[in-house]
């Protein structure tokens, strides 16, 4: 099934623990196989590590180490770029920002111009009219 949500996506916590119910955070990671995402700053474990050799000689410390590990998909919201709420209607980013005020302009615009000609044709029209009542009388003298 195709994921809905992407990389670089800002998403609201809807389950799961209750100290990351209603966090908000950007998306680091997408599992489409499994069916999750990793979250910035949600769902934080800690794993202790025992200290190990990799290739080339290097060493990894032992230690504590904390991470963010992965959530089920359904259990995000992707969160409206506009409204800043969580919604099942996809708005990202700046395009989506532009998007709404554009709209709103072209439609102001087109309502002006379109009002316009037609106050411009009736001033004509009356404008029109006396001026060939006066040119008719001044031709029949």
């Amino acid at each position: 099934m195709k994921m809905k949500i992407r990389k670089g996506d800002r998403v609201r916590v809807m389950r799961g623990d209750e100290a990351d119910k209603n966090k908000v955070g950007e998306v680091i990671r997408v599992l489409p196989k499994e069916n999750r995402v990793v979250v910035q700053g949600v769902n934080l474990v800690k794993k202790h590590q025992k200290q190990q050799q990799t290739g080339g000689g290097k060493t990894i410390p032992s230690g504590i180490r904390e991470f963010e590990a992965p959530i089920h998909a359904s259990n995000v919201m992707v969160v409206d770029s506009i409204t800043e709420r969580a919604s099942r209607r996809v708005r990202r980013g700046k395009v989506a920002e532009e998007a709404k005020p554009a709209t709103k302009r072209a439609t102001a615009k087109k309502e002006t111009v379109a009002a316009e000609p037609k106050a411009k044709a009736t001033e004509a029209k009356k404008s029109a009219t006396p001026k060939t009542a006066k040119a008719d009388e001044g031709a029949g003298k």
